[in-house]
């Protein structure tokens, strides 16, 4: 699944495009939209703000009308000069926007919706999200209250992928926080002191703001994918498990994180 600093990345390729302009040309080829009529019912009105909260990617426009997606494992953001091929089949394409030369295009899914401004501030999915990791304003005293009343006993690599407690962390940013940090991600949370739990995030995001700016995550690998290899920090030996109760590869060191 794309991670925060994923999204806030194809936000900030969108936004050059799309944001103060009306777009010249707005379509939705995927079946699911045919009724919807989202070209009528956005003519005319100017993108206001292309923006991102966690996993969550908003194109607001005027009138109070907003695009929300969420990718999921299977969705994708692409954009480029009009024209140019497109890294996916046309097919799986949801939306497309165009402006001047400048082309938006979102890819299979699976959640993108239509709503109203005030909708985004009642909806659970969104107004329950934690503060967001990659953003300049990010809370850390509002993160950790929300972790404290979360389950105690809960693993701590666990606790960081609620995008509840934190938004922006995925499986990747959790292996290569819990590493940078010298924290076992199966330490229960109780376990694990405010100090070490804001080092596991201090750790990760300025790597996830510079992923944001530059969408080069891969380069921010150090233990994640390395099974079986020696720690680059102790050599003791990298071992990989599923993550809690949806089996996600958690990948750790046995001499370094304690």
């Amino acid at each position: 699944m794309p991670e925060g600093d994923t999204i806030h990345y194809a936000a900030n390729r969108i936004r050059p495009i799309l944001e103060g302009h009306v777009p010249d040309e707005l379509l939705t080829p995927h079946a699911r939209f045919r009724r919807d009529r989202w070209p009528e019912r956005l003519e005319g009105r100017a993108v206001r703000s292309v923006d991102a909260h966690g996993k969550h990617l908003f194109l607001r426009f005027e009138g109070s009308l907003v695009i929300h997606s969420h990718l999921r494992m299977t969705g994708s953001w692409g954009t480029g000069k009009q024209g140019e091929r497109w890294k996916r089949n046309p097919r799986r394409a949801w939306l497309v926007l165009r402006h001047g030369d400048g082309e938006v295009v979102q890819f299979d899914g699976p959640i993108l919706e239509l709503m109203t401004e005030s909708r985004t501030r009642l909806d659970r999915r969104i107004s329950g999200l934690g503060p967001d990791i990659i953003k300049p304003e990010f809370d850390e005293a509002s993160f950790l209250r929300r972790l404290r009343q979360d389950d105690p006993t809960r693993p701590i690599g666990d606790a960081l992928l609620d995008q509840r407690t934190i938004a922006g962390i995925g499986n990747l940013w959790k292996v290569e926080g819990c590493w940078l940090a010298q924290i076992d991600p199966w330490r229960r949370t109780a376990d694990v002191s405010d100090e070490e739990v804001l080092g596991i995030v201090r750790g990760i995001r300025p790597l996830m703001q510079q992923s944001a700016r530059d969408g080069m995550q891969d380069r921010y690998k150090v233990i994640y994918g390395r099974t079986e290899r020696p720690c680059p920090r102790c050599g003791g030996k990298v071992r990989v498990k599923g993550q809690w109760d949806d089996n996600r590869p958690t990948f750790w060191c046995t001499g370094c994180q304690t």
